[in-house]
Protein backbone atom coordinates (compact mmCIF):
# COMPACT_ATOMS: atom_id res chain seq x y z
CA UNK A 1 0.00 0.00 0.00
CA UNK A 2 1.01 3.56 -0.51
CA UNK A 3 1.44 5.85 2.50
CA UNK A 4 -0.06 9.74 2.07
CA UNK A 5 2.71 11.36 -0.07
CA UNK A 6 2.54 8.39 -2.39
CA UNK A 7 5.64 6.10 -1.17
CA UNK A 8 5.01 2.63 -1.26
CA UNK A 9 5.31 1.22 2.21
CA UNK A 10 4.25 -2.12 4.15
CA UNK A 11 2.09 -2.21 7.17
CA UNK A 12 4.21 -3.29 10.23
CA UNK A 13 1.18 -5.04 11.94
CA UNK A 14 -0.04 -7.80 9.23
CA UNK A 15 4.19 -8.60 8.60
CA UNK A 16 4.90 -9.10 12.19
CA UNK A 17 1.95 -10.89 13.19
CA UNK A 18 2.80 -13.16 10.13
CA UNK A 19 5.83 -13.78 12.00
CA UNK A 20 4.37 -14.59 15.74
CA UNK A 21 1.61 -16.48 13.77
CA UNK A 22 4.39 -18.77 12.02
CA UNK A 23 6.12 -19.46 14.88
CA UNK A 24 2.82 -20.54 16.73
CA UNK A 25 2.45 -22.69 14.12
CA UNK A 26 5.68 -24.13 13.98
CA UNK A 27 5.73 -24.92 17.62
CA UNK A 28 2.64 -26.90 16.88
CA UNK A 29 3.70 -28.51 14.38
CA UNK A 30 6.90 -29.84 16.28
CA UNK A 31 4.77 -30.23 19.56
CA UNK A 32 1.58 -32.41 18.15
CA UNK A 33 3.37 -35.16 16.83
CA UNK A 34 5.14 -36.60 19.52
CA UNK A 35 2.58 -35.62 22.18
CA UNK A 36 -0.03 -37.74 19.65
CA UNK A 37 2.35 -40.53 19.66
CA UNK A 38 2.10 -40.49 23.87
CA UNK A 39 -1.58 -40.56 23.91
CA UNK A 40 -1.65 -43.80 21.01
CA UNK A 41 1.27 -45.94 22.30
CA UNK A 42 1.63 -45.30 26.42
CA UNK A 43 -0.41 -46.43 28.54
CA UNK A 44 0.48 -43.94 31.69
CA UNK A 45 -1.73 -41.52 32.59
CA UNK A 46 0.64 -39.66 34.27
CA UNK A 47 3.08 -39.69 31.36
CA UNK A 48 0.25 -38.72 28.83
CA UNK A 49 -1.06 -35.52 31.59
CA UNK A 50 3.07 -34.62 31.60
CA UNK A 51 3.17 -35.23 27.52
CA UNK A 52 0.28 -32.81 27.13
CA UNK A 53 1.75 -30.52 29.74
CA UNK A 54 4.80 -30.28 28.01
CA UNK A 55 3.52 -29.46 24.47
CA UNK A 56 0.98 -26.61 26.13
CA UNK A 57 4.38 -25.31 27.03
CA UNK A 58 6.57 -25.81 23.98
CA UNK A 59 4.19 -23.78 22.34
CA UNK A 60 3.38 -21.47 24.89
CA UNK A 61 7.00 -20.24 24.91
CA UNK A 62 7.67 -20.60 20.98
CA UNK A 63 4.29 -17.60 20.99
CA UNK A 64 6.20 -15.59 23.55
CA UNK A 65 9.29 -15.46 21.79
CA UNK A 66 7.53 -14.83 18.55
CA UNK A 67 5.43 -11.22 20.00
CA UNK A 68 8.76 -10.75 21.96
CA UNK A 69 10.66 -10.34 18.83
CA UNK A 70 7.67 -9.40 16.97
CA UNK A 71 7.68 -6.13 19.19
CA UNK A 72 11.27 -5.64 19.13
CA UNK A 73 10.39 -5.50 15.26
CA UNK A 74 8.10 -3.38 15.26
CA UNK A 75 10.19 -1.19 16.97
CA UNK A 76 13.01 -1.44 14.75
CA UNK A 77 10.55 -0.57 11.74
CA UNK A 78 8.94 2.61 13.51
CA UNK A 79 12.45 3.99 14.38
CA UNK A 80 13.40 3.37 10.61
CA UNK A 81 9.99 4.96 9.88
CA UNK A 82 11.22 8.27 11.82
CA UNK A 83 14.60 8.40 10.15
CA UNK A 84 13.56 10.14 7.12
CA UNK A 85 10.52 12.12 9.01
CA UNK A 86 12.49 15.33 10.64
CA UNK A 87 9.70 16.29 12.85
CA UNK A 88 9.53 13.02 14.72
CA UNK A 89 11.39 12.29 18.01
CA UNK A 90 14.13 9.76 17.53
CA UNK A 91 14.12 7.74 20.92
CA UNK A 92 17.46 5.76 21.08
CA UNK A 93 16.22 2.21 20.61
CA UNK A 94 16.25 -0.66 24.11
CA UNK A 95 19.00 -2.91 22.47
CA UNK A 96 19.45 -6.43 23.42
CA UNK A 97 22.43 -9.18 23.22
CA UNK A 98 21.63 -10.87 20.34
CA UNK A 99 21.69 -10.18 16.35
CA UNK A 100 18.68 -8.45 16.32
CA UNK A 101 20.44 -6.12 19.27
CA UNK A 102 23.26 -5.35 16.97
CA UNK A 103 21.08 -4.32 13.97
CA UNK A 104 18.96 -1.79 16.75
CA UNK A 105 22.76 -0.39 18.00
CA UNK A 106 23.38 0.07 14.89
CA UNK A 107 20.18 1.89 13.45
CA UNK A 108 20.51 3.61 16.44
CA UNK A 109 24.22 5.05 15.61
CA UNK A 110 23.39 6.06 11.99
CA UNK A 111 20.10 7.99 12.55
CA UNK A 112 21.72 11.04 13.83
CA UNK A 113 23.82 10.66 10.58
CA UNK A 114 20.74 10.48 8.19
CA UNK A 115 19.28 12.79 9.69
CA UNK A 116 22.00 15.63 9.18
CA UNK A 117 22.45 14.29 5.81
CA UNK A 118 18.60 14.15 4.88
CA UNK A 119 19.04 18.03 6.70
CA UNK A 120 21.93 19.06 4.31
CA UNK A 121 20.50 17.71 1.38
CA UNK A 122 17.20 19.63 1.86
CA UNK A 123 19.05 22.73 2.52
CA UNK A 124 20.58 22.43 -0.58
CA UNK A 125 17.81 21.43 -2.80
CA UNK A 126 16.27 24.90 -1.13
CA UNK A 127 18.95 26.78 -1.43
CA UNK A 128 19.21 25.67 -5.46
CA UNK A 129 16.01 26.53 -6.00
CA UNK A 130 15.85 29.80 -4.54
CA UNK A 131 19.05 30.67 -6.63
CA UNK A 132 16.84 29.37 -9.86
CA UNK A 133 13.91 30.92 -8.68
CA UNK A 134 15.09 34.54 -8.18
CA UNK A 135 17.55 34.67 -11.51
CA UNK A 136 16.45 37.03 -13.92
CA UNK A 137 17.59 34.69 -16.86
CA UNK A 138 15.07 31.96 -17.55
CA UNK A 139 15.47 28.34 -16.38
CA UNK A 140 14.23 25.25 -17.86
CA UNK A 141 14.57 21.37 -17.53
CA UNK A 142 13.02 18.27 -19.13
CA UNK A 143 13.45 14.79 -19.41
CA UNK A 144 14.23 12.47 -22.55
CA UNK A 145 10.25 13.11 -23.14
CA UNK A 146 10.67 17.53 -23.51
CA UNK A 147 8.57 17.17 -20.43
CA UNK A 148 8.54 20.16 -18.03
CA UNK A 149 10.55 18.71 -14.71
CA UNK A 150 11.16 22.32 -13.78
CA UNK A 151 11.11 25.96 -14.42
CA UNK A 152 11.87 29.22 -12.68
CA UNK A 153 9.04 32.26 -12.68
CA UNK A 154 11.64 33.94 -15.58
CA UNK A 155 10.74 31.39 -17.79
CA UNK A 156 7.02 31.00 -17.10
CA UNK A 157 6.86 34.70 -18.26
CA UNK A 158 8.95 34.43 -20.88
CA UNK A 159 7.37 31.21 -22.55
CA UNK A 160 3.98 30.43 -20.88
CA UNK A 161 2.94 34.09 -20.81
CA UNK A 162 -0.18 33.42 -18.66
CA UNK A 163 1.84 32.80 -15.25
CA UNK A 164 0.93 29.32 -14.76
CA UNK A 165 3.59 26.80 -13.44
CA UNK A 166 3.81 24.39 -16.88
CA UNK A 167 6.06 21.91 -14.78
CA UNK A 168 5.03 18.30 -15.88
CA UNK A 169 3.27 19.29 -19.24
CA UNK A 170 5.13 18.68 -22.22
CA UNK A 171 7.19 21.54 -23.82
CA UNK A 172 5.31 21.70 -26.69
CA UNK A 173 1.91 22.91 -25.19
CA UNK A 174 3.78 25.62 -23.22
CA UNK A 175 6.35 26.91 -25.95
CA UNK A 176 4.74 26.93 -29.25
CA UNK A 177 7.92 28.41 -31.34
CA UNK A 178 10.26 25.22 -32.78
CA UNK A 179 13.73 26.49 -31.99
CA UNK A 180 13.73 25.74 -28.41
CA UNK A 181 12.18 22.30 -28.72
CA UNK A 182 14.93 21.33 -31.66
CA UNK A 183 17.36 22.78 -29.69
CA UNK A 184 16.96 20.55 -26.45
CA UNK A 185 16.24 17.52 -29.04
CA UNK A 186 19.67 18.23 -30.44
CA UNK A 187 20.91 18.12 -26.85
CA UNK A 188 19.14 14.71 -25.72
CA UNK A 189 20.33 12.99 -29.18
CA UNK A 190 24.11 13.85 -29.21
CA UNK A 191 24.64 14.65 -25.44
CA UNK A 192 26.58 18.01 -26.45
CA UNK A 193 26.03 21.60 -25.12
CA UNK A 194 24.48 23.75 -27.50
CA UNK A 195 24.45 27.33 -27.51
CA UNK A 196 22.33 29.18 -30.11
CA UNK A 197 20.02 32.36 -30.07
CA UNK A 198 16.13 31.99 -30.43
CA UNK A 199 12.72 34.25 -30.45
CA UNK A 200 10.26 33.27 -28.50
CA UNK A 201 6.73 34.67 -30.06
CA UNK A 202 4.97 34.81 -26.43
CA UNK A 203 7.40 37.27 -25.03
CA UNK A 204 6.20 39.67 -28.05
CA UNK A 205 9.09 38.19 -30.31
CA UNK A 206 12.13 39.07 -27.75
CA UNK A 207 15.40 37.24 -28.62
CA UNK A 208 17.36 34.85 -26.25
CA UNK A 209 20.74 33.30 -25.78
CA UNK A 210 20.24 29.88 -25.34
CA UNK A 211 23.06 27.70 -23.17
CA UNK A 212 21.50 23.88 -23.03
CA UNK A 213 23.22 20.97 -21.64
CA UNK A 214 22.51 17.52 -20.53
CA UNK A 215 21.81 16.93 -17.16
CA UNK A 216 24.46 14.66 -15.96
CA UNK A 217 25.13 12.32 -13.14
CA UNK A 218 21.60 10.81 -13.39
CA UNK A 219 19.89 7.84 -14.12
CA UNK A 220 17.20 9.24 -16.18
CA UNK A 221 18.15 11.49 -19.28
CA UNK A 222 17.07 15.02 -19.93
CA UNK A 223 18.16 18.88 -20.42
CA UNK A 224 18.57 22.16 -18.46
CA UNK A 225 18.70 24.99 -20.59
CA UNK A 226 18.95 28.84 -19.97
CA UNK A 227 17.59 31.66 -21.94
CA UNK A 228 19.17 34.71 -21.61
CA UNK A 229 17.55 38.16 -23.08
CA UNK A 230 19.52 39.54 -25.38
CA UNK A 231 16.76 42.17 -27.15
CA UNK A 232 18.80 45.45 -25.31
CA UNK A 233 21.53 44.36 -26.66
CA UNK A 234 20.37 43.55 -30.23
CA UNK A 235 18.44 46.99 -30.10
CA UNK A 236 21.44 49.06 -29.06
CA UNK A 237 23.28 47.05 -32.09
CA UNK A 238 21.00 47.85 -34.39
CA UNK A 239 20.58 51.55 -33.44
CA UNK A 240 24.58 51.67 -33.60
CA UNK A 241 24.37 50.45 -36.88
CA UNK A 242 21.61 52.81 -37.95
CA UNK A 243 23.65 55.41 -36.39
CA UNK A 244 26.88 54.76 -38.28
CA UNK A 245 24.36 54.68 -41.66
CA UNK A 246 23.21 58.10 -40.57
CA UNK A 247 26.23 59.42 -39.66
CA UNK A 248 28.19 58.11 -42.83
CA UNK A 249 24.87 59.68 -45.17
CA UNK A 250 24.85 62.86 -43.54
CA UNK A 251 28.61 63.56 -43.80
CA UNK A 252 28.88 61.93 -47.49
CA UNK A 253 27.06 65.16 -49.40
CA UNK A 254 29.12 68.03 -47.91
CA UNK A 255 31.98 66.21 -48.33
CA UNK A 256 31.19 65.46 -51.68
CA UNK A 257 30.36 68.96 -52.08
CA UNK A 258 33.72 70.28 -50.61
CA UNK A 259 35.76 67.82 -52.64
CA UNK A 260 33.96 68.84 -55.91
CA UNK A 261 34.45 72.60 -55.25
CA UNK A 262 38.03 72.58 -53.86
CA UNK A 263 38.89 70.48 -57.59
CA UNK A 264 37.15 72.71 -59.42
CA UNK A 265 39.46 75.59 -58.09
CA UNK A 266 42.13 73.90 -58.19
CA UNK A 267 41.54 72.76 -61.89
CA UNK A 268 41.63 76.54 -62.68
CA UNK A 269 38.29 77.95 -61.05
CA UNK A 270 41.20 80.14 -58.99
CA UNK A 271 41.27 82.67 -62.16
CA UNK A 272 37.28 82.51 -62.16
CA UNK A 273 36.85 86.08 -60.87
CA UNK A 274 32.95 85.61 -61.40
CA UNK A 275 32.38 82.73 -59.80
CA UNK A 276 35.83 82.00 -57.25
CA UNK A 277 34.07 83.41 -54.12
CA UNK A 278 31.25 81.56 -54.68
CA UNK A 279 33.08 78.52 -54.94
CA UNK A 280 34.28 79.23 -51.56
CA UNK A 281 31.15 80.25 -49.84
CA UNK A 282 29.64 77.12 -50.49
CA UNK A 283 32.67 75.09 -48.97
CA UNK A 284 32.51 77.39 -46.03
CA UNK A 285 28.63 76.66 -45.72
CA UNK A 286 29.07 72.83 -45.85
CA UNK A 287 32.19 73.28 -43.06
CA UNK A 288 29.78 75.01 -41.07
CA UNK A 289 27.48 72.14 -41.75
CA UNK A 290 30.02 69.62 -40.57
CA UNK A 291 30.81 71.14 -37.56
CA UNK A 292 27.11 71.78 -36.91
CA UNK A 293 26.50 67.48 -36.94
CA UNK A 294 29.30 67.00 -34.73
CA UNK A 295 28.78 69.30 -32.10
CA UNK A 296 24.86 67.97 -32.06
CA UNK A 297 26.62 64.58 -32.31
CA UNK A 298 28.58 65.54 -29.32
CA UNK A 299 25.89 67.16 -27.61
CA UNK A 300 23.41 64.29 -28.05
CA UNK A 301 26.16 61.65 -27.02
CA UNK A 302 26.69 63.78 -23.21
CA UNK A 303 22.77 63.61 -22.86
CA UNK A 304 22.32 60.14 -23.60
CA UNK A 305 25.48 59.27 -21.42
CA UNK A 306 23.58 60.90 -18.53
CA UNK A 307 26.68 62.58 -17.70
CA UNK A 308 27.14 66.08 -16.60
CA UNK A 309 29.81 68.13 -14.97
CA UNK A 310 27.13 71.05 -14.37
CA UNK A 311 25.05 71.05 -10.89
CA UNK A 312 21.06 71.20 -11.64
CA UNK A 313 19.63 73.86 -9.79
CA UNK A 314 16.42 76.79 -10.20
CA UNK A 315 15.78 77.86 -13.34
CA UNK A 316 14.10 80.91 -13.95
CA UNK A 317 11.61 79.69 -17.40
CA UNK A 318 11.33 83.35 -18.25
CA UNK A 319 14.85 83.93 -18.44
CA UNK A 320 15.61 80.88 -20.79
CA UNK A 321 12.56 81.96 -22.98
CA UNK A 322 13.83 85.52 -23.62
CA UNK A 323 17.55 83.65 -24.46
CA UNK A 324 15.97 81.51 -26.76
CA UNK A 325 13.47 84.32 -28.59
CA UNK A 326 16.48 86.99 -28.99
CA UNK A 327 18.50 84.15 -30.42
CA UNK A 328 15.80 83.56 -33.09
CA UNK A 329 14.41 86.98 -33.35
CA UNK A 330 16.97 87.38 -36.65
CA UNK A 331 15.97 84.49 -38.39
CA UNK A 332 12.50 85.09 -37.71
CA UNK A 333 12.75 88.76 -38.88
CA UNK A 334 14.42 87.68 -42.15
CA UNK A 335 11.64 85.09 -42.89
CA UNK A 336 8.85 87.61 -41.59
CA UNK A 337 7.68 85.45 -39.12
CA UNK A 338 6.25 86.68 -36.11
CA UNK A 339 7.05 86.12 -32.89
CA UNK A 340 4.58 86.23 -30.33
CA UNK A 341 4.52 85.79 -26.47
CA UNK A 342 2.09 86.18 -23.42
CA UNK A 343 2.86 87.39 -19.99
CA UNK A 344 4.11 84.60 -18.19
CA UNK A 345 4.21 83.89 -14.60
CA UNK A 346 8.17 83.95 -12.84
CA UNK A 347 7.92 79.97 -12.66
CA UNK A 348 11.37 78.02 -11.61
CA UNK A 349 12.36 74.23 -12.53
CA UNK A 350 15.15 72.68 -11.30
CA UNK A 351 17.52 71.28 -14.03
CA UNK A 352 20.22 72.72 -16.32
CA UNK A 353 20.09 75.72 -17.19
CA UNK A 354 22.06 75.63 -20.56
CA UNK A 355 20.41 72.16 -21.75
CA UNK A 356 16.52 74.28 -21.09
CA UNK A 357 17.62 77.17 -23.23
CA UNK A 358 19.10 75.07 -25.93
CA UNK A 359 15.92 72.60 -25.78
CA UNK A 360 14.09 75.96 -26.37
CA UNK A 361 15.99 77.01 -28.89
CA UNK A 362 15.41 73.79 -31.00
CA UNK A 363 11.81 74.00 -31.10
CA UNK A 364 11.68 77.67 -31.52
CA UNK A 365 14.43 77.68 -34.36
CA UNK A 366 12.24 74.81 -36.00
CA UNK A 367 9.25 76.70 -35.78
CA UNK A 368 10.61 79.47 -37.82
CA UNK A 369 12.82 77.48 -40.28
CA UNK A 370 9.44 75.45 -41.52
CA UNK A 371 7.16 78.48 -41.20
CA UNK A 372 5.23 80.06 -43.84
CA UNK A 373 6.30 83.60 -45.20
CA UNK A 374 4.33 86.30 -42.70
CA UNK A 375 3.65 82.98 -40.50
CA UNK A 376 3.57 82.90 -36.85
CA UNK A 377 4.70 81.52 -34.11
CA UNK A 378 3.30 81.41 -30.60
CA UNK A 379 4.85 80.89 -27.16
CA UNK A 380 2.62 80.10 -24.12
CA UNK A 381 3.36 79.20 -20.69
CA UNK A 382 0.96 77.55 -18.16
CA UNK A 383 1.63 76.74 -14.41
CA UNK A 384 0.08 73.70 -12.70
CA UNK A 385 -0.05 72.56 -8.95
CA UNK A 386 3.44 70.31 -9.63
CA UNK A 387 4.57 71.17 -13.51
CA UNK A 388 4.86 73.82 -15.82
CA UNK A 389 3.56 73.47 -19.41
CA UNK A 390 5.30 75.20 -22.21
CA UNK A 391 3.55 75.09 -25.72
CA UNK A 392 5.38 76.42 -29.10
CA UNK A 393 2.90 76.39 -32.29
CA UNK A 394 3.87 77.42 -35.51
CA UNK A 395 2.06 78.15 -38.27
CA UNK A 396 4.40 76.30 -40.73
CA UNK A 397 3.95 73.07 -43.24
CA UNK A 398 2.56 70.91 -40.15
CA UNK A 399 4.02 67.18 -40.38
CA UNK A 400 2.60 64.24 -41.45
CA UNK A 401 0.57 62.08 -38.93
CA UNK A 402 2.58 59.32 -40.06
CA UNK A 403 5.53 61.03 -39.21
CA UNK A 404 4.09 62.62 -35.95
CA UNK A 405 6.07 59.60 -34.08
CA UNK A 406 9.13 59.59 -35.41
CA UNK A 407 10.39 63.24 -35.51
CA UNK A 408 12.68 63.10 -32.00
CA UNK A 409 14.59 60.09 -33.76
CA UNK A 410 18.09 60.80 -34.62
CA UNK A 411 18.56 62.02 -38.35
CA UNK A 412 15.07 61.79 -39.11
CA UNK A 413 13.39 64.31 -41.44
CA UNK A 414 10.10 64.91 -42.21
CA UNK A 415 10.99 66.81 -45.64
CA UNK A 416 14.67 66.45 -46.33
CA UNK A 417 15.49 68.46 -48.91
CA UNK A 418 13.65 71.57 -46.92
CA UNK A 419 15.64 70.45 -44.17
CA UNK A 420 18.81 70.19 -45.56
CA UNK A 421 18.30 73.81 -47.77
CA UNK A 422 17.42 75.72 -44.03
CA UNK A 423 20.84 73.86 -42.96
CA UNK A 424 19.59 71.48 -40.51
CA UNK A 425 21.39 68.16 -39.08
CA UNK A 426 18.28 66.08 -38.47
CA UNK A 427 19.24 65.68 -34.53
CA UNK A 428 17.67 68.47 -33.12
CA UNK A 429 14.50 67.18 -32.18
CA UNK A 430 16.20 64.28 -30.29
CA UNK A 431 18.64 66.54 -28.57
CA UNK A 432 15.49 68.52 -27.05
CA UNK A 433 13.99 64.95 -26.54
CA UNK A 434 16.81 64.12 -24.34
CA UNK A 435 17.51 67.33 -22.82
CA UNK A 436 13.82 67.33 -21.63
CA UNK A 437 13.86 64.11 -19.67
CA UNK A 438 17.15 64.43 -18.21
CA UNK A 439 15.21 67.32 -15.98
CA UNK A 440 12.28 64.92 -15.68
CA UNK A 441 10.18 66.33 -18.54
CA UNK A 442 8.41 65.53 -21.64
CA UNK A 443 7.74 66.58 -24.95
CA UNK A 444 4.99 65.83 -27.44
CA UNK A 445 4.24 66.84 -30.88
CA UNK A 446 0.48 67.50 -32.09
CA UNK A 447 0.79 68.60 -35.91
CA UNK A 448 -1.87 68.94 -38.92
CA UNK A 449 -0.19 69.10 -42.15
CA UNK A 450 -0.44 72.54 -43.56
CA UNK A 451 -1.67 74.33 -40.29
CA UNK A 452 1.23 73.92 -38.73
CA UNK A 453 2.51 72.59 -35.21
CA UNK A 454 2.57 72.42 -31.43
CA UNK A 455 5.04 70.72 -29.17
CA UNK A 456 4.55 70.89 -25.38
CA UNK A 457 7.14 70.74 -22.67
CA UNK A 458 6.13 69.25 -19.33
CA UNK A 459 8.33 69.78 -16.65
CA UNK A 460 8.28 69.78 -13.21
CA UNK A 461 7.85 72.64 -11.18
CA UNK A 462 10.46 73.64 -8.56
CA UNK A 463 8.77 75.88 -5.62
CA UNK A 464 10.35 79.43 -5.38
CA UNK A 465 8.65 82.79 -5.47
CA UNK A 466 5.95 84.18 -8.23
CA UNK A 467 5.65 86.40 -9.96
CA UNK A 468 3.98 87.89 -13.23
CA UNK A 469 6.48 89.56 -16.11
CA UNK A 470 5.97 90.16 -19.60
CA UNK A 471 8.18 89.07 -22.34
CA UNK A 472 8.70 90.85 -25.12
CA UNK A 473 9.16 89.18 -28.69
Amino acid sequence: MKDPSGRLCYHSESMLDSIARKAFLTAIAIAVPPVLAIQIYVPSLLVRASAIAWGAVFVLVAWLLGRSLTRRIRRVTDFSDRILNPNASHTPLESGDDELGVLERSLTRVAPQVEELVNRLGMELSRREAILASMTDAVLAVDARLTITFCNSAFVQAAAGDHRAPEGLPLVRVVRDPALRETLTRVLETGAPVRTRIQLSASDARSYEVSAVPMADLAARGAIAILHDVTPWERLERIKRDLIANVSHEIRTPLATIRGYAETLLDGGLEDERNRRRFVEIIQANGVRLNNIAADLLTLSELESGRTDIQPGPIPVSDALSGAIRAVEPAANLMGVRLHCETIPELYLLGYGIRLEQALLNLLDNAVKFNKPDGEVDVRVQQHADWIEIRISDTGLGIPAEDCSRVFERFYRVDKARSRQVGGTGLGLSIVKHAIEQMGGTVTVESRLGQGSTFTVILPRYSGTEKTTALSA
